[in-house]
C-alpha cells in the first residue's frame, strides 16, 4: 500500500518537472520568434530534428534504466541526475549570452534545445516508470497515477494562467529578462521537488530478474511486437498532438486572431482547472462507467470544446465567458486522457509480461516520453512552418491568410486528431474489463509458481 507521504512526494516531483516542461511547451516557440526574433520555420524544423534524435535516445534510456541496479533502486538515481542536468540546460535556454546574434544565436539555441530534450529524458522516463513498481492492484494504480498527473496539471495551469503576468512583473516590462528569471526560479524548484521524490518514493515491487540485455534494434522489436503498446502509441500520439498544437498556437490565436492577448490567460486558466477536475474524477468515472466510456468522453469533449471556440470566434470573439467555457469543455477531455493513458501504459507492462515473460517498465514508459516530445516536435514544426507559409510576421497586424492559418491550427487540427485517436482506440486496443482481469489472474498464478 502506498501511503499519503509517498503519494504527495510523487506529486510534488511531478509539479517540479512539469513546471520545467510547461515553460518549454507553452512559451518556447513564442520566446524564440517574438523575443529573440528567430524565423518560425527554423524553430519548427529544430523541434522536429531534435525529436528524431529522441526516437533513438528515449528507448535507449529506457533500456539503461531497466538494467540499473543500486541501493536506491533502478529509477531514483536517474531521476536525480536528470533533474540536475535538465535544470542547468533550462536556465541556459532562457539566458541569452550578451552580444550573441545572427548565426551563432541559432547555433546556441539549437544545441541548448537538443540538450534540453536529452536531459529531460534522463529523468522523465524513470519518473513515470515507477508506477507499475508501486502497486500490482488495478484500482490502487489508478489512484496512484492520478496524483502526479494532478500536480503536473497544476504546473501547466499556473504557467498557462500566470506565466505572462509573472514574466511581465519579473522583467518590469522586459519580457526577455522576465523569461530568464522565471526559468531560474523553476529550475531551483525543480531540483528541490525531485529531491523529495527521490527520498520518499520507493519501489514496492522489486524484481530480482534483470531485464535481458538488448541492443537498440532489439528494443524497437520489443516495442513493436507488443500489439497493445502499438495501439496505445497511436491513440496517445493523437491526444498529445491535440495538446501540443492547441497549446503552442493559443498565444498566437488570442494575440493576433482574437486581438485580446489577456484572453490567453482566461482560456488556459479555466481549461487547467477543468483538466485537474477531470483527473480527480477519473478513478470514480472509471469505476462507475468503465474505461471504454471514459475514453469516449476523453476524445469527444475536445471536439465539442474546439467546435464551440470556432463559433465563439465568429460570434463573440472577445467574450471571456465563452472563451472560458470552451477551454473547460476541451480540457475536461484532456484531463480524462491524461489519467487513462497513464494507467493504460501500466496495463501494457502487464500485458508484455503475460505475452513475452518480460515487464520492461522503463522501455515501455519511454514511449510516453517519446510521444510527448514527438507530438511537441510535429506540433511545433506545423506551427512554425505553417506560420511562415501563411505570411506571419511577429508583432504586427496579421494578414487574412495568417489569421486563417492560425485559426485552423488552433481549432481544425485538434478536432480531427481527437476523432482519429478514438477510432484507433476503438479498433485496436483490447485491454479492457474481463480480458485484462484474466491477464492479472494468470500473472498472479505464474508468480506464485515461480516463488
Amino acid at each position: 500500500m502506498v501511503d499519503f507521504k509517498m503519494k504527495l512526494s510523487y506529486g510534488i516531483g511531478a509539479l517540479g518537472k512539469d513546471y520545467a516542461c510547461a515553460i518549454i511547451y507553452i512559451f518556447l516557440m513564442y520566446y524564440l520568434t517574438d523575443i529573440l526574433g528567430l524565423v518560425p520555420a527554423f524553430v519548427g524544423t529544430l523541434f522536429l530534428v531534435a525529436r528524431l534524435w529522441d526516437a533513438i535516445n528515449d528507448p535507449m534510456m529506457g533500456m539503461i534504466v531497466d538494467n540499473t541496479r543500486s541501493r536506491w533502486g533502478k529509477f531514483r538515481p536517474w531521476i536525480l541526475i536528470g533533474t540536475i542536468l535538465n535544470a542547468v540546460v533550462l536556465i541556459a535556454m532562457f539566458f541569452k549570452p550578451h552580444g550573441l546574434e545572427g548565426k551563432m544565436l541559432y547555433v546556441y539555441i539549437s544545441i541548448a534545445y537538443i540538450l534540453w530534450g536529452m536531459t529531460y529524458t534522463v529523468m522523465d522516463i524513470p519518473f513515470w516508470s515507477m508506477i507499475p513498481a508501486l502497486s500490482n492492484d488495478k484500482k490502487e494504480r489508478e489512484k496512484i497515477a492520478v496524483v502526479p498527473r494532478i500536480f503536473a496539471s497544476l504546473a501547466w495551469l499556473s504557467i498557462g494562467s500566470f506565466g505572462l503576468p509573472v514574466i511581465g512583473l519579473l522583467g518590469n516590462g522586459n519580457e526577455g529578462k522576465g523569461f530568464s528569471l522565471l526559468a531560474l526560479g523553476i529550475a531551483i524548484f525543480f531540483i528541490i521537488a525531485s529531491l523529495l521524490t527521490v527520498v520518499n518514493v520507493k519501489e514496492q515491487i522489486v524484481s530480482d530478474q534483470k531485464a535481458p540485455k538488448v541492443n537498440l534494434k532489439d528494443t524497437f522489436k520489443l516495442i513493436f511486437k507488443n500489439d497493445q503498446l502499438v495501439a496505445l502509441i497511436g491513440t496517445v500520439l493523437m491526444y498529445n498532438l491535440v495538446v501540443q498544437i492547441s497549446g503552442g498556437v493559443a498565444i498566437y490565436y488570442f494575440k493576433y486572431v482574437v486581438g485580446k492577448e489577456s484572453l490567453f490567460s482566461v482560456f488556459t486558466g479555466f481549461s487547467g482547472v477543468a483538466e485537474i477536475t477531470a483527473l480527480m474524477a477519473f478513478p470514480f468515472l472509471s469505476t462507475k462507467i468503465g474505461r471504454q466510456k471514459v475514453f469516449f468522453l476523453a476524445c469527444s469533449l475536445p471536439i465539442v470544446g474546439f467546435g464551440l471556440l470556432c463559433l465563439a470566434g465568429y460570434l463573440a470573439p472577445e467574450n471571456a465567458l465563452l472563451v472560458a467555457i470552451c477551454g473547460i469543455v476541451a480540457k475536461l477531455g484532456s484531463g480524462l486522457s491524461l489519467g487513462i493513458s497513464t494507467v493504460m501504459l501500466a496495463d501494457v507492462v502487464d500485458y508484455g509480461e503475460y505475452k513475452f515473460g518480460s515487464r520492461n517498465e522503463s522501455v515501455i514508459f519511454s514511449v510516453q516520453t517519446l510521444l510527448v516530445k514527438s507530438a511537441s516536435a510535429v506540433g511545433g514544426w506545423l506551427i512554425g512552418v505553417g506560420l511562415t507559409l501563411v505570411g506571419y510576421v511577429a508583432n504586427v497586424q496579421q494578414s487574412a491568410s495568417a489569421i486563417t492559418g492560425i485559426r485552423s491550427l488552433m481549432i481544425v487540427f485538434p478536432m480531427l486528431l481527437s476523432a482519429i485517436g478514438y477510432i484507433i482506440y476503438k479498433k485496436y486496443y483490447k485491454l479492457n474489463d474481463e480480458y485484462y482481469d484474466e491477464i492479472i489472474e494468470e500473472l498472479a498464478h505464474t508468480r506464485k509458481e515461480v516463488a
